[in-house]
């Protein structure tokens, strides 16, 4: 953004937190002007070249180091899924929140979801007029949204006996005890609902017991905004990795540009890569020193 005023600064909302970004069209422009020309190893290439490999440098930042996470807030209805964001590439964490506190939920590492094909008794697929199969509700489904319903498990010889658990298929299932009897699985000790991201149909399945709950995902986006350009920005610390990106990969598409100067300018890309993630690192001297006091404490 350009330099304004302290009072347009503080009295606009929408300026607050702006000037560490500069925006897609200020990168562009400065790349014309700075990078391109006659005496320039870069000449002659269309605006939109340098805007597609500007958008490319952005979420390559996003994915990797620029760690800035969007949050999103949504309550789990009866179909007990949640929506990711349109601008959705990866989940960093996903809590309940309950009681004012967030609590992280696991993911579950059994499938909870599934499509359902319509068939015969004889087991043949049942097709529509236009030949796409018919699906139906699966089973998968009917019990993680309906819950399994708790049974009295009697079985004198078994250390079970007269214990509550859920019954499936013919198998029998604890919720209590398992850890102190045999063991805890670290992979699944969480007392809280756990979650699966069906990202083919673009929702997270939640257990039954997120019904009716608040859930909070905070999640990684490609920076594209929608496809809005003039929202799109990166922070200043990656500004000159942005300009190397863009030169190496013209470069790099450009015909009859020598080896050395390819792998000159992808070098560079590198470096100033590794020099922006130290730049945007959160590791402050404070930081380390209030961590470390933890070696001055007593075990009883």
């Amino acid at each position: 953004m350009g330099y304004i005023t302290d009072k347009n600064y503080y009295d606009n909302a929408a300026n607050h937190g702006s000037y560490q970004y500069v925006s897609l069209q200020d990168i562009v422009n400065n790349f014309m002007l700075m990078y391109t020309g006659n005496h320039s190893l870069i000449n002659n290439e269309e605006r939109y070249k340098i805007l597609f490999h500007a958008k490319r440098a952005i979420q390559e930042l996003n994915y990797d180091a620029a760690k800035e996470l969007k949050v999103l807030q949504l309550n789990v209805t009866d179909n007990l899924t949640f929506i990711l964001p349109p601008d959705y590439v990866n989940w960093v964490r996903i809590s309940l929140y309950k009681d004012g506190v967030l609590r992280p939920l696991t993911q579950n590492v059994q499938t909870n979801y599934a499509k359902a094909y319509s068939q015969e008794a004889d087991g043949d697929v049942i097709f529509n007029s236009d030949g796409s199969v018919v699906l139906i509700d699966s089973e998968i489904n009917s019990d993680r949204l309906d819950g399994t319903k708790r049974s009295i498990y009697l079985n004198p010889r078994n250390p079970f006996n007269g214990m509550e658990g859920y019954e499936l298929d013919g198998d029998w299932y604890f919720k209590f005890n398992m850890g102190a009897r045999f063991g805890l699985n670290t992979e699944t000790a969480n007392m809280n609902p756990t979650f699966r991201i069906d990202k083919k149909t673009g929702v997270i399945n939640f257990s039954s017991e997120m019904l009716g709950e608040s859930c909070i995902l905070e999640y990684i986006s490609d920076g594209m905004e929608n496809g809005d350009n003039s929202s799109i920005g990166v922070n200043k610390l990656f500004e000159q990795y942005v300009y190397a990106y863009i030169e190496a990969e013209m470069l790099n598409s450009k015909l009859g540009v020598q080896e050395y100067i390819v792998h000159r300018a992808r070098k560079r890309k590198t470096a100033l890569l590794r020099n922006a993630k130290i730049r945007i690192s959160d590791m402050h001297p404070s930081k380390i020193m209030q961590v470390m006091r933890n070696k001055d404490k007593w075990l009883k």
